[in-house]
């Protein structure tokens, strides 16, 4: 019976031995945590800022990228045109790209407005310059833009750019600015009359 005490004491003990060397399990590391997209009018105006790259470049793919991929798409352009539809501005953007070098693109004045959490409106004034089939030209105007948000992307579902200084012969009168009108000049007041100085003899009562 002791023998059998002996036997059990031993076997408990190793027991003990074994459970207290045996390591604690180590904490998996923690999860990084997943950074948080891009602020509303910072991401809008990265995503401008991709279409004027893409712009000063020529590069289509670039340009064509910002815009919403969707017949949807509606383009007022510059020269009184309307392009509806992504693949239509694709091909118009294929057609006229490899003619234009060394452009220069100039803007100013960028304002972005969001409208809620998946809509946003850029306006800019802007100046450009190229080089078009050999020739140099130059252009400037003001540009609409509106953003929509496309999954996790913004994209451009309308633009509207036009001329800064319009042709007045294209002017409607009730639309065109009236001259200022000039000022009548005041009348100008009639002199009082003046008394005649007295005329005294020489000497006649002077202090020296």
């Amino acid at each position: 019976m002791k023998k059998l005490a002996v036997v059990v004491s031993l076997v408990l003990l190793n027991l003990s031995l074994a459970l207290g060397q045996t390591k604690a399990p180590v904490p998996a590391a923690a999860a990084s945590p997943t950074p948080a997209p891009e602020a509303g009018p910072q991401a809008v105006r990265a995503a401008f800022n991709k279409l004027l790259d893409g712009i000063r470049k020529a590069d289509v793919k670039l340009v064509t990228d910002v815009y919403w991929k969707s017949p949807q798409l509606n383009l007022f352009n510059y020269n009184g045109t309307v392009t509806k539809g992504w693949e239509q501005m694709r091909k118009n953007r294929e057609s006229s790209y490899p003619e234009i070098k060394d452009v220069k693109l100039d803007v100013r004045d960028v304002n972005i407005t969001m409208l809620g959490l998946n809509a946003a409106l850029v306006t800019c004034v802007w100046t450009q310059s190229q080089e078009y089939k050999g020739a140099a030209e130059t252009a400037s105007g003001r540009m609409t833009l509106v953003f929509k948000k496309v999954g996790p992307a913004w994209k451009a579902i309308h633009l509207h750019s036009s001329p800064d200084q319009p042709n007045p012969a294209s002017i409607p009168p009730s639309e065109q600015q009236q001259p200022a009108a000039t000022p009548t000049p005041s009348p100008s007041p009639t002199p009082s009359p003046t008394r005649p100085r007295e005329t005294r003899p020489s000497g006649a009562g002077e202090n020296y």
